[in-house]
């Protein structure tokens, strides 16, 4: 088997399937030891990392990160709705590190010399070959009239799992029988189109069974709902008719300290507030100029999600533009696939060789009940015309059902596996 056909058998397996079965890239093509840096150890920068050491375990791979474990934001709704707890969606970094020697820098990254081609943390300074940048999104409260920086106490998003996501479970299991719960849904983009419907539908899951007389009110700044609407739409009516209100065209435009949510039609009381706010690029990556004036999410050639701005620096995950990727969703999986995609880009780099056209899957399960779940699945490619991602197929479950939540949480389970063992 020669080195492109070894590419291609990665390929097939890996971006549409798993990885397990992958065998290693010779290093004898490896131009001494290259150095890869990534930035983010969530879905995409874990999926890169993973993916450089199965190709090429002489490629050094360092990877800055922040927090301690990982905390994986896709299934933290059912935290919210009291189906599973923190410690379920919670892993450590130590088996990715020790099967792959992947070295982890928990430190803030500061500061990017493209120059010097290295990027500085509080108390280091990295040298790279090639940068992956995966730092997720910025949640941008600017256009909400009366926040201040105490206000996600009161009004937590919870759209980064951790402290708030536990906060908010927290507010929804310690509302009073009879009190009104209300989820602001910022326009279109954000991460996770379906997520704030999830957790809308599992909230009302759980007031079902233990605050009947509770209400919830969700304030939509979309015309519909994002994703999977006709689904959603029919489950509320035939099993939360008497606890969802839904209001299209609704977005939050301020709050007050009374727990007050303000519309441009009206000011609703609530006892918990769970504000969404819009969401932008992260503000790394627009400090490091790798965002162009005015725009509010980092340019990417689509093929290999290299930066547009800056050579030798690719960006993947929910803060590169669609408008330059194509019409992907937001999503865990997607930004999984996008590290794969990078990963294998960056080793065909290293050791000069041909890249393959790229090619991507998402499958998004959303549950409407403890019980119960619906799920969209698509296939992308490369279109070389539009030079963007795009759809090639899609299938949408018919209805909601017992095994797609059985098959949620298995999908959950594997992915995490895929990106941490």
């Amino acid at each position: 088997m020669n080195r492109r056909e070894l590419i291609r058998h990665f390929f097939n397996i890996s971006i549409l399937g798993s990885i397990t079965s992958l065998t290693s890239i010779s290093n004898s093509y490896a131009n001494n030891v290259s150095k890869v840096v990534i930035l983010g150890a969530g879905w995409g920068g874990l999926s890169a990392a993973k993916t450089i050491k199965k190709l090429n375990p002489s490629i050094s791979v360092t990877v800055i990160e922040q927090n301690k474990d990982f905390q994986s934001c896709p299934v933290s709704n059912w935290v919210i709705g009291d189906l599973k707890s923190m410690d379920d969606i919670t892993f450590s970094y130590d088996s990715l590190k020790n099967n792959y020697s992947i070295e982890f820098l928990h430190e803030k990254a500061e500061k990017i010399n493209f120059n010097k081609k290295n990027i500085s943390t509080e108390d280091n300074i990295i040298e790279y070959d090639k940068l992956i940048l995966s730092p997720g999104i910025e949640l941008d409260y600017s256009n909400i009239e009366n926040w201040t920086n105490d206000s996600n106490i009161v009004f937590p998003a919870a759209w980064k799992a951790g402290k708030e996501t536990e906060l908010l479970a927290k507010q929804v299991k310690n509302i009073n029988d009879g009190g009104v719960v209300c989820i602001s849904i910022p326009l279109s983009p954000y991460r996770c189109p379906p997520g704030p419907y999830e957790r809308a539908s599992l909230i009302a899951s759980y007031l079902s069974k233990y605050k009947k007389r509770s209400k919830l009110i969700i304030l939509d700044a979309n015309e519909k709902i994002v994703s999977k609407g006709k689904l959603f739409m029919d489950f509320w009516k035939t099993n939360y008719s008497n606890i969802i209100e839904y209001r299209a065209n609704s977005g939050v435009v301020g709050v007050d300290n009374d727990r007050v949510l303000i519309t441009d039609f009206d000011d609703i009381k609530c006892d918990v507030g769970n504000i969404i706010p819009k969401q932008r690029v992260s503000k790394f990556l627009k400090d490091n100029n790798l965002v162009e004036d005015g725009k509010n999410w980092a340019p990417v050639n689509a093929f290999d999600f290299s930066s547009t701005i800056q050579k030798d620096v690719f960006i993947i995950g929910d803060s590169t533009s669609q408008s330059s990727v194509g019409r992907v969703p937001k999503s865990g999986y997607i930004a999984n696939s996008m590290g794969k995609v990078c990963g294998l880009a960056v080793v065909s780099e290293l050791m000069d060789m041909e890249k393959l056209t790229p090619s991507m899957i998402n499958t998004c399960y959303s549950l409407v009940s403890d019980k119960e779940g619906i799920s969209v699945s698509a296939v992308y490619t490369y279109d070389t015309n539009s030079k963007k991602i795009i759809p090639t197929s899609s299938g949408l479950s018919p209805k909601s059902s017992k095994i797609i939540k059985k098959n949620a949480w298995d999908w959950a389970q594997n992915i995490w596996e895929d990106m941490l063992l």
